[in-house]
């Protein structure tokens, strides 16, 4: 800092200390005005309501109105918004009749705003609760605003959550719907085709497959067996026949008419001989040797006792011996042929049989084709409808438990109390502001009176102006008069000052008393 820097502050200084008295004046001014303002401005009172949010507890969901972790501030976001809408904060007004002389001059929608600029919502470091505060100059009817402010945010949270539930519900439902009636549509589809192609699905080709070689099996055996009883026929025919001959010509007439004809006991050689011929060909278990052997055994009863040599007296007796076995060959010969129709009308409908399961297994591949594009999205649609169905159970036991109040919400935790001090003015702001205008007004007013005094104050300024060097100054001398009447002014001056203060301080604490000021 240079001289002439110096010597600039030393003139300022000296100015403003040569008008000390401007400057107390405009202080005392400034302080007296400062009250007056304090004490006419109307106070204003705050109350605060602190609210908690208690998360939901029961069963905590997905499909809950808060989705995943969201915060508290979001949740005051969202319902600050419809707690402070219109409609509430104008039936808000008209309950507590506020702003009573504000609206004979303006709209409510300017009442509205106005009342939403005294309304203050503030969240706490804790995340979990937050405060709600209402300004106005009634201390009761700012305490009952708070206090219906909190109620009505738990009021809209409920109602919004609740809202927010039984939409989820309803959507969860309508898309629920939608997607049963399309897979009952899908399944109907799938359902009618299967029922017209069963026997050609894919699943049912193993199965046609070893069918339509078993009938083919089934066919083979009864063909087998249609030749095998046929033979078994003609046997059985022929012995008959055989029978019927033998029974003709079993008894001679006489001893000389037995030449040449075959007696019981030829016959019973003869068919000793044939059954050793059909060992030859044949096992134990052929039906012609077990008709052969039956047959031998039912002549050796008949001829039991009976002697080959016994004339005419053993030919009679002869002549009259029965064959019951004609009878027994005809009903063989009767059930075989029944067996043999049978066994063709069996053989028949395999032969019906087997175009339809040849057809089937032909058709198998295109079905196949035809019944994937016919389910191609049947497994989405369906995992689709599952996921709905688990949905909408949640949407339903959330929106059950917002409608018991189960859910998440807005508790008061401390309500709002009667406001006992005003909120604002703030009484120490008024009056620094004061002192600040008051000083600042009288340096304004001094350097603006040191601006318009065009007189020499300074040796430089005549120098300067002159351009001439001054050599010497001779200072101001007071007579001793001058100097105590200086000195009166300014003890009376000093009183003067410390009278307003001791009578300023008496107000300040007379209004305080009275209430009129909050420090």
């Amino acid at each position: 800092m240079d001289n002439s820097q110096l010597q600039q502050i030393k003139k300022h200084l000296a100015l403003f200390l040569s008008h000390r008295r401007l400057l107390a004046l405009c202080l005392v001014a400034a302080l007296t005005l400062g009250l007056g303002f304090y004490l006419k401005m109307p106070k204003i009172y705050r109350s605060s309501a602190l609210l908690s949010y208690e998360r939901q507890q029961i069963n905590p969901a997905r499909m809950a109105p808060e989705q995943g972790h969201m915060q508290v501030s979001d949740t005051v976001s969202t319902v600050k918004d419809i707690a402070l809408s219109r409609r509430n904060l104008e039936s808000m007004i008209l309950e507590f009749d506020l702003y009573k002389k504000a609206r004979t001059q303006q709209p409510m929608e300017s009442i509205v705003a106005m009342m939403r600029r005294d309304i203050i919502i503030s969240p706490s470091d804790s995340g979990d609760t937050f405060r709600v505060s209402f300004e106005g100059t009634d201390q009761e009817k700012v305490m009952l605003v708070t206090n219906e402010l909190a109620e009505r945010f738990i009021r809209e949270n409920l109602k919004y959550r609740e809202d927010r539930a039984t939409e989820t519900s309803k959507y969860t439902k309508d898309e629920l719907n939608l997607a049963k009636s399309v897979l009952d549509e899908k399944e109907k589809a799938m359902r009618d085709y299967k029922l017209a192609h069963y026997n050609a699905m894919p699943e049912q080709r193993v199965n046609n497959v070893a069918r339509l070689n078993a009938l083919h099996t089934q066919n083979q055996g009864i063909q087998d067996s249609i030749q095998d009883l046929e033979r078994t026929k003609v046997m059985i025919q022929e012995q008959i026949n055989l029978r019927r001959r033998l029974a003709g010509s079993s008894v001679p007439q006489d001893n000389t008419r037995t030449a040449g004809i075959v007696s019981p006991w030829q016959r019973l050689q003869q068919l000793r001989n044939h059954l050793e011929s059909l060992k030859g060909k044949y096992t134990e278990k052929h039906p012609e040797i077990r008709r052969t052997r039956q047959l031998i055994s039912q002549l050796e009863v008949e001829l039991q006792g009976v002697k080959p040599s016994s004339g005419k007296k053993a030919g009679a007796r002869v002549r009259h011996i029965q064959d019951p076995e004609i009878g027994q060959l005809q009903i063989q010969l009767k059930e075989v042929s029944l067996n043999i129709i049978k066994l063709r009308n069996d053989q028949q409908q395999i032969n019906t049989e087997l175009p339809k399961y040849k057809q089937w297994i032909a058709e198998t591949p295109a079905r196949e084709a035809e019944w994937n594009a016919l389910t191609r999205d049947y497994d989405e649609l369906r995992r689709n409808y599952d996921y709905l169905v688990a949905q909408n159970l949640q949407a339903s036991s959330v929106e059950h438990l917002e409608k018991k109040q189960k859910g998440s919400k807005f508790k008061i935790a401390d309500r709002a109390r009667f406001p006992e001090k005003p909120y604002a003015p703030r009484f120490f702001r008024i009056m620094l502001l004061a002192i600040a205008a008051g000083l600042g007004t009288g340096a304004g007013l001094i350097l603006a009176m040191d601006f318009i005094d065009t007189s020499f104050k300074d040796v430089t300024e005549v120098e300067s102006y002159l351009g001439l060097p001054v050599v010497t100054s001779i200072p101001y001398l007071n007579k001793s008069n001058e100097v105590q009447e200086k000195r009166r002014s300014t003890v009376f001056f000093g009183a003067g000052i410390l009278v307003f203060f001791v009578l300023f301080s008496a107000c300040l604490l007379f209004f305080k008393y009275k209430g009129l000021i909050v420090f």
